[in-house]
């Protein structure tokens, strides 16, 4: 499997703060990679890094062969939606970006909408949403530019947890379909071991990865199984101070 990304010797600091120290990584074409760490640790600031959101640091990072920038989309925390435009216009929004013809702009949005259930929503705007339909919306805007990497940054931190997992198992499904590269950021361990190929543990600020933790459970994944407790307890462990 070829590298998408590449980390090499990356150190960062805000003032005389040091974030991040001598970080190494690569990270595979196709895989679902997660970051996991104490709060604080810097796990946000490695995506800022890798995806051009941040350009001040020490070291190297290298994108593979014919990968951009245009290739990469980002979904946040907080879900980053623009209020006065609707659902539709709000996932066009890199299409626009991009220049893509209003009909197929609007055939390809439909379609995303369609795969998360927000198709009959298109026309609303975010306030008049869920915050489990906000991120759906935010998922839909990150795949419709059919990107090459995705990063997300804690992505269901803010929803209630069945919510949080019906939208795990659904976001699951599309990267399964289309596999792009997803990197994420998690505090939650068992989100980790249920959605990850490879699981970095950061240690405690200044950062820099001390374990890379292959998941080789299988698909889909029984959360319930000793083989599943047996992982999150291994990475749980790894965490802690």
């Amino acid at each position: 499997m070829s590298t998408t990304i590449t980390l090499k010797n990356v150190s960062k600091a805000f003032a005389e703060l040091i974030i991040l120290h001598d970080v190494n990584l690569e990270i595979k074409m196709g895989e679902f990679f997660v970051f996991v760490g104490p709060s604080g640790a810097g796990k946000s600031t490695i995506l800022r890094i890798m995806s051009g959101l941040e350009s001040d640091f020490k070291g190297s990072l290298t994108l593979s062969e014919g990968l951009t920038r245009r290739d990469m989309s980002f979904v946040f925390q907080q879900f980053a939606l623009l209020p006065w435009l609707s659902v539709e216009e709000n996932v066009g929004l890199g299409l626009v970006a991009r220049g893509v013809p209003p009909k197929e702009r609007h055939e390809r949005v439909m379609k995303e909408l369609s795969q998360l259930g927000l198709e009959k929503f298109a026309h609303v705007k975010p306030r008049e949403l869920s915050g489990g339909m906000r991120q759906r919306v935010g998922i839909a805007r990150a795949f419709v530019t059919d990107p090459k990497v995705i990063f997300m940054d804690e992505p269901f931190s803010e929803l209630d947890s069945f919510t949080a997992e019906v939208l795990r198992k659904e976001l699951l499904g599309i990267w399964e379909k289309r596999k792009p590269t997803i990197i994420m950021v998690t505090h939650i361990v068992e989100e980790a071991v249920e959605l990850a190929d490879r699981i970095a543990v950061l240690t405690p600020r200044p950062a820099r990865i001390e374990h890379v933790v292959e998941n080789n459970l299988p698909r889909p994944r029984k959360e319930r199984s000793e083989e599943f407790y047996n992982l999150e307890d291994r990475v749980t462990q790894l965490v802690r101070p």
